[in-house]
């Protein structure tokens, strides 16, 4: 079974770091994009940066200077490294991927099951 499972939330006070760590893992051939996602709550899920299977990244402007996307291949895996937090960063954190099935060559997205960063003031 394919999932994606996140590590590395927790409580930080402001202007500290975090890093996340999403592994996949399951029958895949290979990842194309993946992405980091966050929730506040009362608030839409929004998109917080993305990274393609060459290394292309796009992050949001509100964390733009201060969050790191990057990608480890053989290991399946994305991170999210995230420096002089603020409290407005308070949200679960998922993860997403377009994941290729082996065989049939299909993309498929997934989700994580969201990690809590919860930043102090």
């Amino acid at each position: 079974q394919v999932q994606l499972v996140e590590s590395g939330g927790g409580l930080v006070q402001a202007g500290g770091s975090l890093r996340l760590s999403c592994a996949a893992s399951g029958s895949i051939f290979s990842i194309n994009a993946m992405r980091w996602y966050r929730q506040a709550p009362g608030k839409q899920r929004e998109l917080v940066a993305g990274i393609t299977s060459g290394g292309s990244t796009n992050y949001a402007d509100s964390v733009k200077g201060r969050f790191t996307i990057s990608r480890d291949n053989a290991k399946k895996t994305v991170y999210l490294q995230m420096n002089s937090l603020k409290p407005e960063d308070t949200a679960v954190y998922y993860c997403n991927a377009d994941l290729v099935s082996p065989g049939s060559w299909r993309v498929y997205n997934y989700w994580g099951q969201g990690t809590q960063v919860t930043v102090s003031s």
